[in-house]
């Protein structure tokens, strides 16, 4: 595994030793042992903002004895029109490893392909796999396993985090309810090349019944904020509340990406009852990119 690029390349093999080394990252801090990234500088390069990817990328990278160079979109030449495939060549011949949040998937993989560097998604409108590999070690760490998982995810159904889940499903074989009014639901043809037991309805709790996993993201993504009045409008009733809650039954774990809207697509109510589960999903942003970071080349 050269790149990380997005679930979809993935196979379980892969993804199972992902969460095995995360497990070793998870008890290792400050400065590892062996500095597997000692010598060399990974450019983070970031056209969308970014908190917790930003920051997960830095530390790990620092403890693992590489250099971070945070780079904005204002702060390169591609800000100004220069063809992603020209910066890839010139980076692959100064960094050793570059991390990419940008809008268009296909510019990531180019970069993977022009600049020769190990490259890493960190988020595309496409697929948000470091979350998503991130989710599946938090559910495996609570759970114990995989096995016998149902996770719904409620909201937009076609964002970059629901299609990495679909992809998740279909290489883990666990079950994916997607819970999202008509228009947003994922493509036809995306489930179709993904396979997998999903399933796709309206309606939220029939999606929440029973579900191990209660998931949602911000209905507004970065990009699309000029649709916001309207989204609003169609997700009023996508949101883990209360009632999402009791149709899981027992104790299901609610996770939600961040940054969070209390009152949109999670009540503060169910948030603060989770809160641990949510934040502990967040840590563990950082020692699944630092798994990832080890792996890459081998």
């Amino acid at each position: 595994m050269k790149h990380l690029l997005n679930i979809e390349s993935l196979d379980a093999m892969e993804i199972a030793r992902i969460l095995e080394r995360t497990v070793e990252m998870k008890h290792i801090r400050g400065p590892h042992p062996g500095a597997p990234l000692d010598g060399e500088c990974w450019v983070i390069m970031f056209s969308k903002s970014s908190t917790r990817t930003r920051l997960s990328f830095e530390v790990g990278i620092r403890e693992l004895g590489g250099q971070p160079i945070f780079l904005a979109a204002n702060d390169i030449q591609l800000g100004r029109g220069e063809p992603i495939r020209d910066t890839a060549r010139v980076m692959g011949r100064m960094a050793q490893g570059a991390v990419i949040r940008t809008y268009a998937q296909g510019d990531v993989e180019e970069f993977a392909v022009l600049s020769g560097i190990r490259t890493i998604n960190a988020l595309t409108d496409h697929e948000h796999p470091c979350q998503i590999l991130s989710d599946l070690f938090t559910i495996r760490e609570k759970r114990g396993t995989l096995d016998n998982l149902t996770v719904t995810f409620i909201g937009d159904g076609d964002c970059n985090v629901a299609r990495s889940w679909i992809w998740a499903a279909a290489r883990c074989g666990f079950a994916l309810r997607i819970a999202s009014p008509a228009r947003f639901q994922p493509p036809a043809g995306l489930l179709r090349a993904a396979g997998g037991d999903v399933t796709v309805t309206t309606d939220v709790l029939a999606a929440s019944d029973g579900a191990n996993v209660l998931y949602t993201d911000v209905w507004i993504s970065m990009g699309k904020e000029d649709e916001a009045a309207f989204r609003i409008a169609q997700f009023g009733g996508y949101q883990i509340n209360r009632a999402a809650v009791d149709a899981a039954g027992g104790t299901p774990l609610v996770m939600h990406c961040l940054p969070a809207y209390r009152g949109k697509e999670i009540t503060d109510e169910i948030f603060e009852a989770n809160a641990q589960t949510i934040f502990d999903q967040a840590e563990n942003r950082l020692h699944t990119q630092k798994a990832i970071l080890t792996l890459l080349g081998k």
